[in-house]
């Protein structure tokens, strides 16, 4: 096995944070270093001057620039990502009316405001890592470097590529290999991560997992030219020293079985590497004379024996990391920028069109955008590329990648005169072969890799982005606060099949269905069956889906409530996303828990369900189904769906599930369970009865030592919900009265209680069940007072009189593990993080479009983000647009100036009215300000 090298050349030392550049993506940095190590030539102090900079969308803008090293940097926003299915798409795609409005910079001292980065990723720079470790333990890093088999140190790069310091990404590394989830990480190791949130975390293990699998094919990629016979050593270094894919396609790919012969294997098959490496290491031996074989096609001539060992020595110079990362730093440096044009076959498809109309036209004009467009590389927006590439895809537009003429120059003069200058004398015409060879290398091989580097860059920034702010809108989505105490009417709107009703239940069960035709001649009579049965079941709250005849439906109800014609009920309505309703109410888990209903009546049941717990009915829908983005089809299926799972699976941990009501859908999503897991908890739960404590989760088929860990903290076990199971028919527990005895294969037998324990109503893990105990004693406290108001004065009063990390040092443990014990033991029984965020609105008026004036301030809810700003529902049945250029730092809460935390689904907003276009249907919006 070969050594780990100490260094790795091509990388350069990280900067230090004052002059770090603001993070991007990881795709986006620069998989070869951002600077030389060993380079002799200095840079030219003039290298990478841009005269200017070309925009033509007025959507461009906010990007990050380093002014200079004396400078502080300024941190600007990137652009928001594209949400809002139909409505987004409509505005991106018709961008002119989006011209004109400039996007502002704006500097950010100390508030860590990057909208690049997700909130709680900043980082501590004391240098201190809490005691915690700076590498992994040796076993543990020698088994990952024999794993990996790479000639970059994995934790170094996984920190280089997202900007977290080695230490947290060791840290990570290390609870990632024991697989450790990460609501769990983030909840229960908040030393050992840095106190980052869960899509910082994420972002490190997407890295972690891109490199390891990197590595499994660089290893693939050598055994099979190991096989072939066509490995050498030196190919072999290059292969392990790749840092991306795009790098390992490019040394890899000329060897590939069935890819052409190379002019470089061909010249290599004439013998001619030898006379390469010596014109490099003793030209002044070399005589291409001696190399002529009259016979040979290849070697007829001094001239082909010249021609074959420049082809040798630009198949060496393309392949080398230390050229390639010296050509990316030069590109860095000056000005690179992407280019689209409508191609020649669209063209001429719409010349056709003209004159056979019966032809299909080409989509040209939806690309009126990218029809004659150029932007800077670092500039671009995510919405931009994934546009572009869209068209490409459709062969509706051509796109070319311009380098400056200034970086072809500079790396032929370093090349010539530095890294590829002969070790000892060379005679002109050797000179002028390397010359040749370079210029040959940079144009034939460099060139198209660099165009391959940058597209494939900012194809995966753009996935990435479009995926965060998935995300974002999914989260806020999932985290509405529910709808409690209160009997809900769910309304699927429609016009000849009717309005399907479902009445549900404070609880959610379902009351009553039916079927009613709001909009024909009978009005009248269905009205009188509403109001029959909103009496009937006291029903003050009616949810409409957002769907056809929403706007009818709206209008029908808002009318009955005017005339005051369901007093002396005060009934208010809302209106819904029902993005998916239709896709659940056919699926197998709706006709599992709805059998007996109609398919159309489901979706009813699911609309009214959406208010009363969103968390609890979103995640029986695939969340890709939810209405939270666009450009879905232009992402990777894969991460996107990782992704959401991800999210989905933070939501429902986070908020905590009552492991003896919640179905085993929700289950599911638990942190730590399964599929496989939850079925099995519902069928003990059936057979078992409730269960009385978190303990007895390990009595559960398939719950190991680990899974069990990982889901423990995020399962309560609720009084409240063991009373009232306990006064209805179920199986009495197997063994009441004395402890069960888990017996397991090849397991020592264990005891189980059956009592309650305080503790499992709470976020605290069981594994500072002894940490609490000592806490509740020092404080003169019990368990059987948790949530009560005598038991959080006491704690109050004892915090204040300590800090947090006095009473950690003096209970022996950590302070992040006491104020999650502190939390824990203060909350009131039934505490619900989602009651912080907004619940949805009810109203009973309708105003439309027509009644908006420019210059009105209105109040209005986040309906999704997109990249060039937030659609707000002012009430209207139309969104409106806050422009991101209007979305800026002094108007957005001080808790809310991070990226993760910016407008999001859901938040209520004071705007004012800028302009309103009745023909299209658009009302463009200024944020004022963003309400609590």
């Amino acid at each position: 096995m070969p050594k780990e090298p100490k260094a790795v050349k091509p990388r350069a030392p990280r900067k230090p944070a004052a002059e770090r550049k603001p993070r991007v993506p990881a795709a986006l940095k620069d998989t070869g270093g951002s600077g030389l190590a060993g380079t002799k030539r200095k840079k030219d102090d003039k290298a990478g001057e841009v005269k200017g900079e070309e925009q033509t969308d007025g959507t461009e803008g906010w990007r990050a620039e380093e002014s200079g090293p004396s400078v502080s940097m300024k941190k600007e926003r990137v652009s928001f990502i594209v949400s809002g299915a139909n409505e987004a798409d409509r505005w991106a795609d018709e961008g002119p009316s989006l011209a004109g409005l400039k996007a502002k910079k704006e500097e950010v001292e100390e508030e860590d405001f990057t909208f690049d980065e997700p909130s709680l990723k900043k980082q501590k720079t004391s240098g201190a890592s809490l005691g915690r470790p700076t590498a992994l333990p040796h076993a543990v890093a020698q088994a990952l470097r024999n794993e990996l088999n790479m000639n970059w140190d994995l934790q170094e790069l996984v920190s280089v590529l997202t900007c977290v310091e080695k230490w947290v990404c060791v840290n990570i590394i290390g609870l990632l290999r024991e697989e450790n989830t990460v609501p769990f990480m983030v909840r229960y190791r908040k030393e050992m991560i840095n106190h980052m949130d869960a899509d910082a975390v994420r972002d490190v293990q997407l890295v972690y997992e891109e490199l390891c699998t990197l590595a499994k094919k660089t290893q693939s990629a050598i055994q099979t030219l190991k096989k072939d016979g066509v490995l050498t050593t030196e190919l072999e270094q290059n292969l392990r020293s790749c840092r991306s894919a795009d790098d390992l396609d490019h040394v890899y790919s000329p060897y590939k079985k069935g890819s052409k012969l190379t002019k470089a294997r061909k010249a290599k098959a004439l013998g001619l590497e030898v006379a390469a490496s010596a014109l490099m290491e003793t030209p002044h031996t070399l005589d291409l004379q001696t190399w002529v074989k009259p016979d040979t096609q290849g070697l007829s001539s001094v001239e082909e024996v010249a021609t074959g060992v420049e082809h040798i020595l630009a198949d060496m110079i393309a392949k080398d990391p230390e050229t390639l990362t010296y050509v990316k730093t030069l590109c860095e440096n000056s000005y690179v920028s992407i280019q689209s044009s409508v191609s020649k076959s669209a063209l001429k498809g719409k010349e056709q069109e003209k004159t056979d109309p019966s032809r299909r036209k080409p989509d040209i004009d939806n690309f009126q955008l990218y029809a004659d467009f150029t932007n800077k590389i670092q500039s671009i927006q995510a919405h931009q590329t994934l546009a572009i590439n869209r068209g490409e895809s459709l062969k509706i537009l051509t796109v070319k990648v311009n380098i400056s003429d200034r970086v072809k120059t500079d790396f032929t003069w370093w090349c010539i005169n530095n890294r590829w200058r002969p070790k000892t004398f060379a005679r002109q015409e050797l000179h002028a072969i390397i010359k040749n060879a370079v210029e040959d290398s940079y144009k034939r091989l460099i060139l198209p890799f660099l165009t391959r580097s940058y597209r494939t860059k900012l194809t995966v920034a753009a996935e990435k982005e479009s995926i965060a702010m998935f995300v974002r809108n999914l989260r806020q989505r999932l985290l509405v606060s529910p709808i409690r105490g209160c009997t809900v009417l769910g309304v699927d709107p429609g016009f000849r099949h009717g309005c399907k009703l479902a009445i549900l239940s404070p609880t959610s069960q379902i009351l009553y269905t039916d079927v009613a035709y709001l909009h024909n001649a009978n009005q009248q009579k269905e009205a009188e069956k509403l109001r029959h049965l909103m009496t009937k079941y006291s029903c003050t709250k009616v949810v409409i889906g957002n769907g056809t005849a929403c706007r009818e439906t709206e209008s029908f109800f808002a009318d009955l409530i005017s005339r005051r014609y369901f007093h002396p009920l005060d009934v208010s309505y809302c209106i819904t996303n029902e993005a998916g309703s239709s896709i659940y109410s056919v699926s197998p888990e709706a006709i599992k828990e709805m059998p007996d209903l109609d398919p159309n009546l489901r979706s009813a049941v699911s609309i009214g369900r959406r208010v009363q717990d969103p968390l609890a009915e979103l995640v029986k829908i695939d969340p890709k189904h939810i209405g939270i983005g666009t450009y879905q089809h232009d992402v990777s299926a894969g991460a996107l769906k990782a992704a959401l799972d991800g999210v989905v699976q933070e939501c429902v941990s986070f908020v905590g599930v009552d492991i003896n009501i919640c179905s085993e859908i929700l289950m599911r999503h638990v942190a730590g369970l399964n599929v496989g897991r939850a079925k099995s908890i519902a069928e003990w739960r059936e057979q078992n009865g409730p269960f009385m404590n978190r303990e007895q989760l390990t009595l559960v088929k398939g719950m190991g030592p680990k899974s069990f860990q990982q889901c423990a903290g995020f399962i309560r076990i609720n009084p409240q919900t063991l009373h009232s199971l306990k006064t209805s028919p179920h199986p009495e527990p197997s063994v009441p009265e004395k402890p069960v005895t888990k017996k397991g294969k090849g397991k020592t037998s264990v005891n189980v209680s059956t009592s309650f324990n305080p503790l499992d109503q709470t976020c605290i893990h069981p594994e500072s069940y002894h940490v609490a105990q000592r806490f509740l004693s020092f404080v003169g406290g019990s368990a059987d007072q948790i949530g009560t108001a005598g038991l959080r004065q006491c704690v109050e009063s004892k915090v204040k009189t300590s800090s947090a990390e006095e009473l950690a040092r003096t209970l022996d443990t950590t302070a992040e593990t006491l104020k999650l014990i502190i939390d824990g033991l203060s909350q009131p029984p039934g505490f619900d993080i989602r009651q912080n965020f907004g619940q949805a609105d009810f109203k009973r008026g309708i105003v439309s479009m027509s009644d908006v004036r420019v210059g009105a301030v209105l109040t209005g809810r986040v309906d999704n983000t997109a990249l060039f700003g937030a659609f707000v529902d002012i009430g209207v049945g139309r969104a409106g647009l806050i422009h991101k250029s209007k979305i800026t730092l002094d108007k957005l809460p001080a808790n809310q100036r991070r990226r993760s935390l910016a407008l999001g689904p859901g938040q209520r907003v004071e705007v004012r009215v800028l302009d309103v276009d009745h023909q299209r249907g658009r009302i463009g919006l200024d944020l004022i300000r963003v309400l609590e």
